[in-house]
């Protein structure tokens, strides 16, 4: 027995006399010696507890009327019975349109429990009910009113939820009949001509676009009707925002019937036209598309409902359940307040999420676990998504039984509590209750809850694909079998409530109104322009010239002081507060702001600029290697207390989170964040660099492409710990070349940097730039033992003036222009091991040293010009700690052999190799050693 039963009557009503006397001396038994007792006895005292006698004596009247002297172990077989019908009853489900999986009835048999139908009408049905329908009577009654609720086109999972509220409400809304709607005869003709347009817009395609790609909905036609109904809740209860995240499969229908894209629009597309003539005039859709494009079916769009709720379907690559983790962070931005100072402020029922998965790609795609581990983390949490799996029963051409070692795709999601509701997609009207239930609970425990909206997929995988060349058994079947449209049509003729004709002429109206569509497309074919692909000119203009971005001396010194004061009643532990109050230090002409130091201070100064900031990432909050500390922990509470909540003239919220254990899904989040929130400098920081690497989907298919293919800019920030220190191939190298190989077009911002004043001003720039055309992402390659490294450190002067310096020039070296013979080149950490070595310049005056602190866009205008101030100079050399097939070089090389022109390019570095660095830190030491010498030599 489980615990989904909590609603009936206690099973120790039934027993009187001696029966009532043995349970109560089985309980005493169980008590000493659990494992001595019948089990199933065993299962009831622990879902029930003691036999009470007053209970007992109180029902002893009704229970000798209602029950002739039953055998308790035939009452404990019943109640067996009536659990499993609730746990298993969806395994003899009608929940398969093709019926092509076998049922499994066994545990729902009354011979399975040694029950007959006499022994089970002996019962009254209050045993097993709380409050049974009139008709229900008895036992038998009960296991078959059951039945129909569980084995039906419905079928539910949530024994595995924990909470028992969540559970009761479960089952108390199925077994009162409220998982149910009631349509009058006009809603059901409109549901018909619902199903009618669906169906329609793909066969329309199907004909007048012989071959194309759609993806098509067909076999979930249902999937619709679905959404529609979740729209429908969440405009009654005034939400602001219902963001949808899905992959290609239905996608145009989706977007045409639930974004209100016009026809024309999608028909335009198809006829390799642009649509954007045909966008409604009433300005209720907004669509955006990069300068390169990408294909109709990666395509969003954001629908304004005269409601006032807006609905949005988020742009997606074919990468399937990447998009999860980037809606829900766009939906917790939606969710957020952020124009105060303090934490944001979160209201869970202002917006919410739907993610629509595939039946393969939900147990097979890890993001899918990652999204789900963080809904309910305090830094990650939506209030619940509604889930869907649009099951087609089957993954590109690879059957279920290949495809998973789980009997349901769904099962991932049990592991984290989340309710399961499965339903055949060929039902309509039982999907339109699924979705009244979901969305019912969602609002009421603010948690994620699963549909698996069960179909097949009446094409290949798209619709070029012969799927019986793979797939015979099941597509024969298909072949035969009517769709959604023409089984509910014929439904509705068998009510008596439309006729075949009526069926036949709405069929054919709505083509005939696609065919006006497509008209009006051909119509204007000619006088529509066709898109350039060229960069935009503000794109390639880049971020304006030296911005300002200083901060008076004085504000810094006063919101310093602020950041170091804390309330009277909290406790900081002693060694921390020694640290952190060395920072009043450099304001008093003594010791360097170092680079946490530098970014607290920029963090402090963007809020009272008005904009908000969310930083994240695997122990943000103190920091990887001790030295951030944003978010303070009382040493004898344990209360926190974050000091940037705290300085007087921010308007903006601040918030620090230490992420769980994932990059792929936070990386995401925290984009989609950003995306929605564009004033809000959203910061992910990777607890080593090349931890990074595992959401490598997402920097190369949102992050550093997304303004180029689908018009969505992000001023996101990523921080990425990279350095050399002997701490083997894993902790070294940030894969800076990766980041690399994707510039183009001004699409991000990658930097290197080896100054925290050049770290306050980046970080300013960044701030500056948000929510304006030029905004982009901000890629920085952070230090690990730099961090507190005197030559990186900054004087308040250098915060107070300037700006971000993308290149900067050695401290006594190029001293005598006419000697230096050799300009040595490098970023970060490699800068300052040649600043080390080199000290005041003396004895190296045939060289100047040129850190490049921002390496795309490439400075090559400054660089130059730096080259020029030095007639005899023979030789560039670009140095750095990465192998020569990684790092920087390969980048660098092109732009340095121009401005070079007769002048020697060389390298020095380490030589190619497979992997990042050395595995033993004397190893390390030596190259490094030999790297210096080589690049100081004359």
């Amino acid at each position: 027995m489980s615990n989904n039963v909590g609603t009936q009557r206690s099973p120790y009503s039934i027993f009187t006399g001696p029966n009532l006397g043995y349970v109560m001396e089985m309980y005493e038994q169980f008590k000493m010696s659990p494992e001595s007792v019948d089990p199933e006895l065993a299962e009831m005292f622990r879902s029930f507890g003691a036999p009470s006698v007053d209970e007992a004596e109180q029902t002893q009247s009704m229970a000798a009327t209602a029950v002739p002297a039953v055998n308790f172990g035939k009452v404990l077989a019943a109640y067996t019975l009536i659990d499993a019908i609730r746990a298993y009853g969806h395994l003899a489900s009608d929940i398969y349109p093709l019926n092509d999986r076998p049922k499994d009835s066994t545990r729902l048999e009354l011979s399975y429990y040694g029950l007959t139908e006499s022994d089970l009408l002996s019962m009254p049905a209050s045993l097993f009910l709380k409050t049974p329908p009139t008709n229900v009577e008895n036992g038998m009654d009960a296991v078959n009113y059951l039945k129909s609720l569980y084995t039906g086109k419905i079928a539910y999972e949530f024994a595995h939820v924990i909470d028992e509220e969540e559970r009761s409400w479960i089952q108390t809304r199925i077994e009162n009949g409220e998982v149910s709607i009631n349509l009058s005869n006009e809603d059901k003709k409109a549901m018909l001509e619902r199903l009618t347009k669906i169906e329609g817009f793909e066969k329309f395609i199907h004909r007048t676009f012989v071959g194309a790609k759609r993806f098509s909905i067909e076999g979930l036609d249902s999937l619709v009707i679905l959404l529609d109904e979740l729209v429908r809740r969440s405009e009654s209860q005034r939400m602001k925002k219902v963001l949808i995240g899905m992959a290609h499969r239905g996608r145009l229908n989706v977007l045409t019937h639930i974004l209100n894209k016009p026809y024309e629009m999608m028909f335009a597309e198809f006829a390799g036209v642009p649509s954007d003539p045909f966008i409604p005039e009433d300005g209720t859709l907004k669509t955006t598309r990069g300068w390169f494009g990408d294909v109709k079916y990666h395509m969003g769009a954001l629908y304004k409902a005269p409601s006032g709720t807006e609905r949005f379907l988020a742009y997606n690559p074919s990468h399937l359940e990447v998009v999860n983790p980037v809606v829900n962070g766009q939906t917790r931005a939606a969710q957020e307040t952020t124009n105060h100072a303090g934490a944001p402020e979160q209201d869970m029922k202002a917006a919410y999420s739907i993610i629509i998965h595939g039946d393969a790609a939900f147990p097979g795609q890890g993001i899918v676990p990652e999204t789900f581990n963080y809904s309910r983390v305090r830094g990650y949490k939506t209030g619940g998504s509604i889930h869907i799996i649009a099951n087609n029963t089957i993954g590109f051409t690879t059957e279920y039984y290949d495809s998973r070692s789980t009997h349901y795709s769904s099962d991932p999601a049990k592991g984290f509590e989340v309710p399961i509701v499965h339903v055949n997609a060929d039902s309509p009207e039982d999907v339109m209750v699924v979705a009244a239930f979901a969305f019912e609970y969602r609002q009421k425990f603010g948690k994620d809850i699963l549909i698996d909206l069960i179909g097949y997929r009446r094409y290949g995988h798209n619709e070029m694909d012969e799927p019986l060349v793979t797939n015979p058994m099941m597509y024969h079947q298909i072949h035969k079998h009517p769709t959604a449209r023409q089984l509910y049509g014929t439904e509705l003729v068998n009510s008596g409530i439309i006729s075949d004709t009526d069926v036949e002429k709405l069929d054919a109206d709505i083509f005939a109104m696609m065919q006006s569509a497509y008209d009006k497309v051909k119509e204007n074919k000619s006088d529509v322009k066709k898109l350039s692909d060229a960069t935009p000119d503000y794109v390639m203009a880049g971020y304006p010239e030296n911005l300002e971005t200083g901060v008076e001396q004085e504000r810094l010194e006063r919101m310093n002081e602020e950041l170091l004061t804390y309330p009277e009643d909290f406790t900081v532990f002693g060694k921390l507060d020694r640290i952190l109050k060395r920072r009043e230090e450099p304001f008093k002409g003594k010791g360097k702001i170092d680079w946490a130091h530098a970014e607290q201070l920029a963090f402090g100064s963007i809020l009272q600029d008005g904009k908000p900031i969310r930083i994240t990432g695997q122990d943000v909050q103190r920091g990887t290697f001790a030295h951030r500390h944003l978010v303070l922990h009382d040493e004898k509470t344990g209360e926190e207390l974050v000091p940037l909540h705290h300085i007087s003239g921010s308007n903006a919220s601040f918030v620090a989170y230490n992420s769980p254990l994932t990059e792929f899904a936070v990386v995401g989040y925290e984009f989609g964040y950003n995306l929605e929130k564009d004033q809000a400098l959203s910061i992910w920081e990777a607890q080593y660099g090349d931890f990074a690497n595992m959401a490598q989907v997402m920097f190369d298919q949102f992050i550093s492409s997304s303004h180029s293919k689908w018009g969505q800019q992000s001023g996101m920030v990523i921080l990425l710990p990279h350095a050399y220190e002997g701490q083997g191939p894993e902790h070294s190298s940030a894969r800076l070349e990766r980041y690399l190989q994707l510039c183009a077009e001004n699409n991000w911002t990658v930097a290197n940097i080896s100054s925290a004043a050049n770290y306050f001003h980046v970080l300013r720039r960044q701030a500056k730039m948000l929510g304006t055309e030029v905004e982009r992402p901000l890629v920085i390659v952070s230090p690990k033992s730099l961090l507190r490294h005197p030559l990186v450190g900054a004087d308040p002067s250098d915060l107070a003036n300037g700006h971000f310096q993308t290149v900067l020039e050695q401290p006594g070296t190029g001293q005598e222009p006419k000697k230096v013979k050799k300009v040595l080149f490098a970023s970060g950490k490699m800068a300052i091991d040649l600043a080390e070595a080199v000290k005041d310049g003396e004895g190296f005056e045939h060289l100047h040293i040129v850190r490049v602190e921002q390496l795309y866009p490439f400075p090559s205008e400054k660089i130059a010009d730096i080259v020029a101030r030095f007639p005899n100079v023979e030789e560039l050399v670009w140095v750095q700690e990465e192998p020569k097939n990684m790092g920087s070089w390969s980048f660098a090389l092109p732009y340095l052999q121009e401005i070079a022109e007769e002048k020697k390019v060389s390298y020095a570095g380490r030589i190619h190799r497979a992997s990042p660095s050395e595995g033993s830190g004397d190893a390390h030491k030596i190259a490094q050693q030999r790297i210096i010498d080589e690049a100081l030599k004359k």
